[in-house]
């Protein structure tokens, strides 16, 4: 008797599928879970711990133009001129951001994004010409020099007055860049001539601010105002002469008791201060 062939296997009916695999045990979607978090842990760790392109900035210090500075007076008047003696404080504002090359982490960045007292700003926006504090330092020298001559130019062209009969010295070693330049041109026409009348620019307040100069008396912006606001209060500051242009960055974190005078040309700036004496109608953000 021949042998009997196994029956041949029929094909599921039609329109019918075979059933689908089974769920993966629990062991096996630990195995992939686990293999899966190892990319993400990898970079998690590489974004807390890899330096990122930004600086941490605060609040700087500040210098009396009109009074001196380690000792030698910032604003040294020679010629023909009588320099006045003045009251008051002209208060020049900085904010103080880490060097170039230092490193910035995520967990820094995320501590100091919701400070008060803290900016977290891209690095190239704090130091354009790169990361070496070498070159960064000689380009904010350079930066304060041509603001320093811009200033001089500013302030004589204001009072008329001639640079071969008044000569004047800067000194402010330790500051760099050109945001000082609308302070140093006030400080140079308080010392030379006062309001005009006799009397100081300041009325004896302590008025701080910031802003750059053009010879011919324009001001314009400078950046870090809400941090450069909090070390013009520290400081005892009541007013502050903000470039117009930046009211609503400095009204984003005013210090409570200083009062923001927007300004934008030399003129207007002198307009102001003379208003803050006599109980004038003076400009505001």
């Amino acid at each position: 008797m021949p042998p009997t062939s196994p029956p041949p296997t029929s094909p599921p009916p039609s329109g019918k599928s075979a059933s689908p695999p089974g769920p993966p045990s629990p062991a096996r979607r630990r195995r992939t879970l686990a293999v899966c978090a190892v990319p993400v842990a990898a970079l998690l760790a590489v974004a807390v711990f890899a330096p990122l392109p930004y600086s941490v900035a605060q609040p700087g210090l500040t210098a009396n133009v009109i009074g001196e500075y380690k000792g030698e007076p910032v604003i040294a008047v020679s010629g023909k001129e009588q320099v006045r003696e003045t009251e008051g404080e002209l208060l020049m504002t900085t904010i103080a951001a880490t060097s170039p090359d230092a490193s910035v982490r995520l967990p820094d960045v995320v501590r100091d994004w919701f400070a008060k007292d803290r900016a977290v700003m891209p690095r190239d926006s704090v130091y354009p010409v790169g990361d070496n504090p070498a070159e960064v330092r000689e380009h904010n020298e350079a930066e304060m020099r041509e603001s320093q001559n811009v200033a001089v130019r500013a302030a004589l062209r204001e009072l008329r007055m001639s640079p071969d009969d008044v000569r004047v010295k800067l000194n402010l070693a330790d500051v760099g860049g050109p945001s000082a330049g609308l302070f140093f041109t006030l400080g140079i026409i308080d010392k030379l001539d006062g309001d005009g009348r006799g009397g100081d620019l300041t009325g004896g307040r302590t008025i701080a601010g910031t802003g750059t100069i053009e010879a011919n008396g324009e001001i314009g912006p400078v950046g870090g105002v809400p941090l450069k606001t909090q070390a013009a209060k520290r400081d005892g500051a009541t007013v502050f002469l903000v470039p117009k242009d930046e009211c609503a960055d400095a009204q984003a974190n005013t210090p409570k008791g200083l009062r923001l005078v927007p300004v934008a040309t030399l003129d207007g700036a002198l307009d102001a201060l003379k208003s803050l004496k006599d109980g004038g109608k003076v400009p505001s953000c």
